[in-house]
């Protein structure tokens, strides 16, 4: 089913552009040219803007539709579970005693510091 509705998004994607491709801009655009026929400036562009947004809005569809596919068969593990990879448990790193982030002290300075006189 999946596979069906992204095949057809794929095609409606490669429609969308296409047809966004044909209209006519302001700078003219592939659009631009060719000479009279059926249809007048002003009704090919009525015409290319309604199948723009039809192209737009099934396009829209699918994107939900595939979305919601995708999160129905949603799986609660990682990526290396469902290939079998066994990832290594991060242990948290031992932290250093406070006695360690001290300079050590000179061999002969005094266990406490003097006291200062006034």
């Amino acid at each position: 089913m999946e596979n069906v509705v992204l095949t057809i998004h794929l095609i409606l994607a490669l429609l969308l552009v296409g047809v966004v491709l044909l209209q006519r801009s302001e700078g003219g655009g592939l659009g631009m040219g060719g000479g009279g026929g059926a249809m007048s400036a002003r009704s090919a562009a009525t015409a290319l803007g309604k199948i723009t947004w039809g192209l737009a809005a099934a396009f829209i569809c699918t994107s939900l539709t595939l979305t919601i596919l995708a999160a129905g068969e949603g799986k609660t593990g990682s990526v290396a579970d469902q290939i079998g990879i066994e990832v290594p448990k991060a242990d948290a790193p031992e932290l250093p005693a406070a006695s360690d982030l001290l300079p050590p002290a000179p061999a002969d300075a005094p266990a406490t510091p003097e006291k200062a006189e006034n």
